[in-house]
């Protein structure tokens, strides 16, 4: 199924700085729960499945990719309100998107 331009518009994908990381693990994957913060759209939360990869040190203070408009998830007892996009690769390892160069917190990505 194509997805129309105008269905692609309403994805409100934007760029955030992960202020925090804690072990997530009540997640059924091997999992982090993520502090973002997207300027003037706030801080929010998100759960990514992405502990085996990135250690906690490596993402702190990194820029990510993420939906910001998807209603609110429930994970286990968390609730994430944002997800961060990642390239899945063919064994199953997720290498998070980000922009090459610093650029504004909440930058809407195009």
């Amino acid at each position: 199924m194509d997805l129309t331009w105008d269905e692609f518009r309403r994805v409100d994908v934007r760029v955030g700085r992960i202020l925090a990381v804690e072990d997530f693990p009540e997640a059924r994957n091997p999992s982090y729960r993520l502090t973002i913060d997207f300027g003037p759209l706030g801080v929010k939360k998100s759960s990514a499945a992405i502990r085996p990869w990135y250690t906690k040190e490596e993402l702190a203070g990194r820029a990510v990719i993420a939906v910001v408009n998807f209603p609110p998830k429930q994970i286990a007892n968390f609730r994430s309100e944002v997800l961060v996009l990642g390239a899945v690769q063919a064994d199953g390892r997720v290498i998070l998107l980000r922009p090459d160069e610093e650029g504004e917190l909440g930058a809407r990505v195009a």
